[in-house]
């Protein structure tokens, strides 16, 4: 009897540690379902390489010169050694380059903006940047004078994106229950949801220039919260393998970096062929960064790319 009770109880036991056990797996198999939905649509990727060579010559043609990027760059006077190395370098390759400084300063040309705070230099920037071009340009990079950036992958990463819809890309980080673009890494708006921050720009209460529960927040993030009354949110950037390409890191940080976590896969583990931004580098890191990227070729190899993105004349 004893015998029978002992074996009964042993039963229940293990019964239960079963049903404990696929109830468990089931509640880890549907919380992964649900975390990769609730993140689908935080997340672009750059279009497949077979897909661009399978445009015809006159599709190829028309993307070529389809989009056009009005780049921002944020700048205050102790930047002049980066605001230099930007001006020399890769701005150059922007359908058009401003800088948008936080006073006059006699040694270069710039928008003068009049203030010292960066959250009322990107609102004010990106205010002018919509009154003037907002029929000449679809999309708009902001980037700071220590980010280094290469255009021609930034339009190929936008190839199969409408700027008519509201995109808000780069490098995303989440604070709280905020997902904003990190502006280190360089922040990218379609002409929509350019259109509908300078909008907000007009609700105090929504989106306010001082004052106001939003005021502490660096600048980046305040303009997440501004556009997510808008209904525009954050979306992270990737290749079509899914690694960043907007990175606010600079290389050698990243290298170093790959070299401690995969130290067999070194280059794969660093960064995407197609990056677009790197970020954290003195001005004679750009100069080298521009140097490697435009001019180095290994001599006898021909690069016959389904698109060429030609920056402006001269």
């Amino acid at each position: 009897m004893i015998s029978e009770s002992s074996s009964f109880v042993k039963g229940v036991v293990l019964g239960g540690a079963f049903c404990m056990l696929v109830t468990l797996l089931g509640h880890i198999k549907v919380g992964h379902g649900t975390k990769a939905h609730h993140h689908e649509h935080h997340h672009i990727q750059a279009p497949n390489k077979e897909d661009v060579l399978n445009l015809s010559e006159g599709e190829r043609a028309e993307l070529s010169t389809s989009i056009r990027i009005y780049c921002i760059i944020l700048v205050k006077p102790k930047d002049l050694g980066h605001w230099a190395a930007v001006k020399e370098t890769w701005s150059k390759h922007c359908d058009r380059a401003e800088f948008y400084s936080s006073e006059n300063v006699k040694v270069f040309d710039s928008v003068p903006l009049n203030t010292n705070d960066m959250w009322a230099m990107m609102r004010k920037a990106y205010k002018i940047t919509y009154e003037h071009y907002k029929d000449e340009f679809n999309w708009f990079f902001l980037a700071y004078p220590k980010t280094f950036a290469i255009i021609e992958n930034l339009k190929y990463f936008l190839l199969k994106k409408d700027p008519s819809q509201p995109f808000y890309i780069g490098h995303t980080v989440k604070s709280g229950d905020l997902e904003y673009v990190n502006g280190e890494g360089g922040i990218v708006l379609s002409i929509e949801s350019l259109r509908r921050f300078s909008h907000i720009l007009e609700d105090s209460d929504k989106c306010p220039e001082q004052g106001g529960m939003i005021w502490k927040l660096a600048e980046d993030k305040q303009l997440a919260i501004c556009l997510k009354y808008t209904g525009v949110f954050a979306e992270n950037a990737e290749d079509s393998e899914g690694k960043d390409i907007f990175n606010t890191k600079s290389v050698g940080t990243l290298i170093k970096e790959a070299m401690s976590s995969h130290p067999q896969q070194v280059v794969d583990g660093c960064c995407s062929d197609m990056a677009v931004t790197f970020s954290g580098l003195a001005p004679n890191q750009m100069h080298v960064m521009m140097y490697g990227v435009y001019r180095l070729r290994p001599y006898g190899h021909t690069y016959n790319d389904a698109l060429v993105f030609l920056p402006p004349p001269g």
